[in-house]
């Protein structure tokens, strides 16, 4: 009997864990793997690029989780710099093109997995292809923007977008001695957080020469005579750069996908079942930053790129194609960041997804600190929480802190994946100790004052 052939587009988390797993449990005379890549690395950290960039992570190849080699060497079809540009969905094949040698063919498949992650925002305006101007998502992105970093002439930095990139890219100029400025056209940066907890996260940045403009949306970028760029152009001002970096955001890459008719959502990504299988298409699977996947609180789907979830749904992509089974629920929509000290974390809906979804909810906010009182160390953290009127049921979490303040998130992610209330929370055995938390931990102390909430909105 033949052995069944697997393609996977793609060669980062999600391809190459569903390619690792799916080997794992059926040998090369079973299960033929080809993957194509038409990037330069595999399997490497795009979340740990920001920090490269800024020089707490030292060689760009500690971001490498495994080599082409490694992955060839479990026989594994590894093809480098192979692009694929055409799905035959009924003939079963794909068309790639070698971008070294320009020569392209078909691949027959039997089983197809698409991990065409996601590409960064880049609006179509004036200037946005001069020199000096960086998107960051792949390590030639990164290397690409420390080479301008070291030949820039002058030392200011223009980010344009307050998000997790963006902030995280503003530490990361900061660090390298450039004068930063943030563009950001929302109300307040963070815009996964509700606008009162990402006041929180501007001032922080004030606090460290971090200017923030909030308001104020890209028109156009500026260039010298030299082709490289000079400013960025909002409605309102101009501001001077030496290096711009993008930081808008990402969108997933199903332009392949798209191409054939392949089902996606709301929000641009394929549709799976809960196998990360195409809704519609027996041997398609498809995971990572290219899918929409469900969010267990709203009930709806959502785009989230993390690395997280790709290599989850690798693992269970692979598992079902190597012919196990697994699945994949869906997300609460956890997420942590930082700039420099200030750690900010959120997790389930924020104020304006709950409306969204017709829930009606009530808030609480809370000030405390990451370790007892009087315990040395001890520093700020804000807890907001958001529980649905009546039943008390948790709907998100924001925690914007210092040391020790990001990671309490996890706790109310498991609190919205059990479908706990805020009543229920306050049971909660967590750890204690003064060097870890006060008597009552923040998280805890949000959910007694949420419930307080909850019982007033009952009797209004």
């Amino acid at each position: 009997m033949a052995a069944e052939r697997l393609v996977i587009i793609g060669g980062d988390a999600a391809g190459m864990s569903a390619a690792s797993q799916a080997r794992r449990l059926k040998g090369p005379d079973e299960l033929v793997i080809t993957a194509f890549e038409r990037g330069n690395f595999t399997s490497y950290s795009a979340c740990g690029i920001p920090y490269w960039v800024g020089g707490d992570v030292e060689q760009r190849d500690d971001l490498i989780a495994r080599t082409p080699e490694e992955h060839r060497a479990r026989a594994i079809d590894l093809r480098m710099r192979t692009e694929v540009t055409e799905i035959d969905v009924a003939g079963q094949r794909v068309r790639s093109l070698d971008r070294e040698s320009g020569e392209t063919s078909w691949t027959g498949f039997d089983k197809l997995v698409i991990a065409t992650g996601a590409r960064p925002v880049r609006p179509a305006l004036p200037g946005m292809d001069a020199a000096g101007v960086h998107g960051v998502q792949t390590l030639d992105d990164g290397q690409a923007l420390l080479d301008t970093l070291d030949r820039a002439k002058g030392r200011r930095a223009v980010v344009v977008g307050a998000g997790y990139i963006g902030v995280e890219m503003a530490e990361a100029m900061l660090k390298h001695g450039f004068e930063v400025t943030v563009l950001n056209r929302g109300e307040q940066p963070m815009a996964t957080l509700d606008p009162d907890m990402g006041r929180l996260v501007h001032d922080a940045m004030d606090g460290l020469g971090i200017r923030t403009v909030n308001g104020a949306g890209v028109t156009a970028i500026r260039t010298g005579t030299d082709g490289r760029v000079s400013g960025v152009e909002t409605a309102d001002a101009s501001y001077p750069a030496d290096v711009v970096v993008l930081g808008i955001g990402v969108e997933p890459e199903t332009t392949l996908a798209r191409a054939v008719g392949l089902p996606v959502g709301p929000h641009g990504g394929l549709l799976t079942d809960l196998s990360m299988r195409v809704v519609g298409h027996d041997n398609i699977w498809a995971g990572g930053d290219c899918v929409e996947v469900l969010d267990l609180v709203a009930g709806r789907t959502r785009h989230i790129a993390l690395g997280t979830h790709a290599n989850k749904h690798g693992q269970i992509i692979g598992s079902n194609v190597g012919g196990g089974y697994g699945t994949f629920p869906g997300v609460v929509g956890t997420a942590v960041s930082k700039v420099c000290d200030l750690e900010i974390a959120r997790t389930g809906l924020r104020e304006k997804d709950a409306r969204a979804v017709g829930l009606r909810f009530v808030t609480a906010t809370i000030e405390s600190t990451g370790r007892a009182g009087y315990y040395p160390g001890a520093r700020p953290m804000t807890v907001k929480m958001l529980a649905e009127y009546r039943t008390g049921r948790l709907l998100g979490v924001q925690i914007v802190g210092r040391e020790g303040a990001a990671k309490r998130v996890d706790v109310a992610a498991v609190a919205l994946t059990a479908g706990m209330t805020v009543e229920q929370m306050t049971a909660l055995d967590l750890g204690y100790a003064p060097p870890f938390s006060p008597v009552w931990d923040p998280v805890l102390v949000a959910a007694r004052k949420t419930v307080t909430a909850v019982r007033k909105a009952g009797t209004a």
